[in-house]
């Protein structure tokens, strides 16, 4: 009846062996060699035969980092984009034999608790947006193997990174405006200090900026319908030439837009033009239906998942960043000759 508690365990090894219990799991676990001497691992080897030990392998599994679980670090799951990036990564695990651990960073962005004791201890590696980047450094995630999403290739922290072709998705919604006889620009901005909102903010200056007699105004605002209502109303009540266009970094913002505009007495497309972008649920919610950039959150999970797993096997991941698709619907039309 009482067997169980009489299993051997390490410290018995060490005891019989006449050793440390750290030079039985050097021995046991294969990594004595340089460590300690070939009579002392025989012993060991030899205590462990005598008392029938057998070590606990999940216990070893968590220590040695083997456990088949990557880890998928992202903000708060505010909107389906992050879901979708989490179903792709998932349906790629699942196929090699990999689980995979969700970890919404709980304010979206910035230091966030461990979710385990050690990250390092039950992983084997860390798919993370760039929009929850900072959450890495408190749960030690960028000591471990590590692929980031949409996020600047030449300072990443991790040994791989993918990216949906946020810069041409901008280029197509700036040239689409344009092309319609826009001049006058708002950019309704992300107010989250991220690579991938940088890229947008640059990318529509250039664009804009390399066309004649345009201007460009941009407006800070949290990703929040309130948040974008308020920043968008006060940007389009400012004094000057009011934008014929608003550009927005999210299909939420571009929500936020319309209800500025509507307080304002101005219609969607005839006063003014809304573009998106991400093609959430949201975007044919809206009346009318949202212009915006589509972007294909499962790929760019299952692609992330595949350079996580390149990375861990030693191979050097695919290139090249995801196409996106603009996506022209009712919101944007020529600006009134008025």
């Amino acid at each position: 009846m009482a067997r169980a508690s009489t299993r051997p365990t390490s410290r018995d090894v060490a005891q019989a062996a006449g050793v440390s219990q750290a030079a039985v799991s050097l021995v046991l676990g294969d990594k004595w060699r340089g460590r300690v001497s070939e009579i002392t691992a025989e012993r060991v080897r030899e205590a462990a035969r005598e008392l029938g030990y057998r070590p606990n392998l999940a216990a070893r599994n968590l220590r040695l980092g083997r456990t088949r679980t990557v880890l998928l670090v992202v903000p708060a799951l505010t909107t389906e984009f992050f879901a979708g990036v989490y179903t792709g990564a998932a349906r790629v695990a699942a196929e090699h034999g990999f689980g995979v651990v969700l970890y919404p960073s709980p304010e979206g962005v910035g230091p966030a608790r461990d979710p385990f004791a050690s990250a390092q201890a039950a992983l084997d590696g860390v798919l993370a947006s760039s929009m929850a980047a900072d959450a890495l450094t408190a749960i030690r995630g960028d000591q471990l193997p590590l692929v980031m999403l949409d996020s600047d290739p030449s300072g990443s922290l991790g040994a791989a990174t993918v990216n949906l072709d946020i810069a041409d998705g901008v280029r197509q919604v700036a040239d689409h405006l344009l092309g319609l006889g826009h001049r006058h620009f708002l950019h309704l901005a992300a107010d989250i200090p991220s690579w991938t909102f940088e890229v947008r903010a640059r990318e529509l200056a250039a664009r804009v900026g390399s066309a004649a007699g345009t201007s460009l105004r941009t407006a800070p605002a949290p990703i929040s319908i309130d948040g974008a209502l308020a920043a968008a109303e006060a940007a389009l009540s400012a004094p000057g030439p009011r934008p014929t266009a608003v550009v927005c970094d999210d299909d939420k913002l571009a929500a936020g837009a319309y209800k500025a505009l509507r307080r304002l007495g101005l219609r969607v497309p005839d006063d003014v033009s809304v573009t998106g972008l991400d093609d959430l649920a949201l975007a044919t919610a809206l009346d009318p239906e949202l212009t915006t950039v589509r972007l294909d959150s499962e790929l760019f999970g299952e692609r992330g998942m595949r350079a996580l797993l390149a990375v861990l096997e030693g191979r050097t991941p695919d290139g090249g960043d995801i196409p996106v698709e603009l996506v022209v619907r009712a919101s944007t039309a020529p600006p009134n000759a008025s």
